[in-house]
Formats: C-alpha cells, structure tokens, sequence
C-alpha cells in the first residue's frame, strides 16, 4: 500500500473536539464505526473525526477513503485519513496531538471495532459538564461504559461477553459495570483534555499495549482527576476466535506487568488471585496436607456457577462448559502474560489493538 500523506488540516471551521481512531486491519468494522461518528446529532462543524491507520493489508484504507469522499460536506463532520508509520496506538495518538487543529480542544479515544449511537458525542459533552461540576479544573479525561456490540458474530463471541460481565472477570477496568458517575484509575475510551495531555507529554509509545492505563496514572501523579460516566456508551465487538482470546489475555497481562513496573499503585489484588491459588494449591500439596484440593474445587464450584447462569441467559447448553472455558482461559493466559512481562520486552502484536 502506498503510504498515506497526512490529511490536510486547514482552516475549514473550528472543531473543539476530535475522535482519534488508530487502525489496523478493521475491515469487518470500520464502516459502521464510521458511519455512526458521522450522523452525530451535535453540529458538525464542532467535531471531527482523525483515523490513523498502522499499515493495514486489508480493505481498511479504502473503505475510509470512501467514506470520506461520500461524505464530504458540511453536513458531516471532516472525515481525515493519515498514515501512522510506527504503527502503536500510542504512536497514534500522539501523532494526532502534533496535527489535529489548534481549535481542538478535547480528544475522544476510539477503535475501529467500537459503534456508538448518534447522541454520543452530545452525551460525552454533557458527561464531562457533570464530572467538571464534581472535579473542577483538574478534570483531565472522562471514561464512558463499555458495552458488547449487539450483533456477535459467532457463540464464541457470546460465551467471551459472558465471561467478562461475570464477577469472576472484573478487576475494575475497561469491563466494569459503571452504575453511576465516579473517579477512577482506569477509565476507558477516554475522552481527555488536550491541555493535560499535552502536560504530560502524551502517550508513552514505549508501551505497545496498556498505553491508556500508563498515561491515566501519569496523569493521576500530575495531580489531574480521571472520572468515568456511565450514559456515554461505547459498544465494542469481542475477539471471535479461541486464540485471539488467548492472546489478548496475554497481551494485557504482559503489558500490565510493564504498567506496574513504573506504576505499582496501579495493582489490584484480584489480578493476582489465580497466582495465589495456584502457589497456594502446590505448596499444600507439597506439604501433604490432605485438603489441597479445597481451592481448585471451590474455583470449580463457582465457574459452574457462572456456566449455569450462562446458560440459562443464553439459551445455549453449551455454554455451561463455553463461558467456564473463556474464563479459565482468561486467567491463565493473564496470569502467564503477567510473568512473561518480568522477562521480555514486548513486540507488535499480529492481531488488532
């Protein structure tokens, strides 16, 4: 693919807010991420949108490409496309620190498999409005609730959503059922202000993934305030096959080790539960004391539990063994990723962000 030249960022009205979206391969999603980003219901003078593309080999580039010349009006938001060489999120969204137009003055984090509705924007506005009342001036960046999007392409999707809406997947993060508005270490898809970004000099693009998570407590040591609000909604669709599941729990364990490297406030005891009751299981085991086997049945006990709910909510008997499995596998491709992270230094990963 040729690369991209940056998009020509005149003086073509005054956006205050721009949506970011890093791409890499989003060919499935990209259209309708876009297309909803497009028929927002604020003016569309007052929000772009920037996608930022890593190198994509399929049909990503021209799907934006086209999208933005269907839509190039005044009716519409500006719709820019621009090649990202480095190919990291963090890259990315840097990079669209230096070129967005000096009017903006919010950035919205977005991915190419996320959908929105068409109040999103408006929603993130008033979001922040209510969280500036409780936060004042050191507001530096509002979270949103993450959702699953409501087409899943297969059971494997399904069984993926139930497990992260189980207790037995919560540590608080990007997944965590938001019931109110409420300060946070870890808001997702964030929107942020650019001033404070700019503070802390942006992301670091050192981390390939947990970028976000690295830059809030970055910004938590600056003395800024992160909330997260749960009426903006952003819909995301799920990994779709076994092993992307797997590699994405690695992925973030790995990456969260790097995170608590430099940040160690940022550790949550839940994350390091399947390491306790492993060590805890082997070494009662070891010492011959005769209930050793107590922990593992009891985690057995509970993800039957969750495998009976899900299959009642579901409707499928299979995932009384699907959701128990995207569970066990969550835990202990995290749980390897958080010891793989002490010893290597992390690469691009083959699959999206």
């Amino acid at each position: 693919m040729t690369p991209l030249a940056p998009a020509n960022m005149g003086d073509e009205g005054e956006p205050d807010l721009a949506t970011v979206i890093p791409v890499f391969n989003e060919a499935p999603y990209i259209e309708a991420c876009l297309s909803a980003l497009l028929h927002q219901s604020v003016d569309p003078a007052s929000h772009m949108i920037l996608v930022l593309d890593g190198g994509s080999t399929d049909d990503t580039v021209e799907i934006v490409q086209k999208l933005a010349a269907l839509h190039a009006s005044t009716a519409f938001p500006r719709l820019l496309l621009v090649s990202n060489p480095e190919r990291t999120v963090a890259h990315a969204r840097n990079l669209a620190l230096e070129i967005l137009p000096d009017s903006v003055e919010f950035l919205v984090e977005m991915i190419g498999h996320a959908e929105v509705d068409p109040d999103h924007i408006a929603q993130r506005r008033t979001a922040w409005t209510a969280c500036e009342a409780l936060a004042g001036a050191s507001l530096a960046g509002v979270g949103v609730r993450v959702e699953s999007a409501s087409q899943q392409p297969n059971r494997l999707s399904q069984y993926i959503d139930a497990a992260l809406a189980s207790p037995l997947a919560q540590s608080g993060g990007q997944f965590h059922r938001i019931q109110s508005i409420e300060p946070t270490k870890v808001p997702a898809f964030v929107m942020h202000r650019r001033s404070a970004l700019e503070a802390v000099s942006g992301w670091n693009s050192d981390f390939i993934t947990s970028q976000d998570s690295e830059l809030s407590m970055r910004l938590l040591d600056a003395g800024y305030a992160l909330y997260r609000s749960p009426v903006p909604v952003v819909a995301m669709h799920k990994r779709d096959r076994w092993l992307k599941w797997w590699k994405m729990g690695h992925r973030y364990g790995f990456w969260r080790t790097k995170v608590l490297k430099k940040h160690p406030r940022r550790a949550s005891w839940k994350e390091f539960l399947p390491w306790l009751g492993a060590l805890s299981t082997a070494t009662m085991w070891v010492t011959n004391i005769s209930m050793w086997w107590v922990l593992a049945a009891m985690y057995g006990f509970v993800l039957c539990g969750v495998g009976l709910r899900s299959m009642v909510r579901l409707r499928s008997p299979l995932a009384l063994f699907g959701v128990p499995l995207c569970l066990v596998m969550l835990h202990t491709s995290f749980s390897i990723g958080l010891v793989d992270g002490l010893l290597r230094q992390g690469r691009m990963p083959t699959d999206r962000a």
